[in-house]
């Protein structure tokens, strides 16, 4: 979900995270165009629509169990990192 700018309230997949410049991709959010030059003669340029990368700060994950935005938590169980709700402790 994402929590701030112009695209505040929608909720999308997660389609690429890229971690060492903290970003995320979401799909159907913060949408650019580009336009793309015809590769082949006789083929037309168009305008192209696609989700550009947004900071990670101004993303949320929605917990699966209480249906909220959350912030994500870290619990060690058995040697394992697992995520967890910060609301309702549900795992992620």
């Amino acid at each position: 979900m994402i929590i701030t700018g112009k695209d505040r309230g929608k909720k999308g997949k997660t389609l690429q995270v890229l971690p060492t410049a903290k970003r995320v991709v979401v799909e159907n959010t913060n949408l650019r165009k580009k336009n793309v030059r015809p590769k082949k003669a006789g083929e037309k340029g168009q305008i192209v629509e696609f989700p550009a990368p947004i900071d990670i700060s101004n993303v949320k994950m929605i917990c699966p169990k209480c249906q909220k935005a959350v912030r994500v938590n870290y619990l060690i169980k058995k040697d394992k990192k697992v995520r967890i709700c910060n609301k309702c402790k549900a795992e992620l």
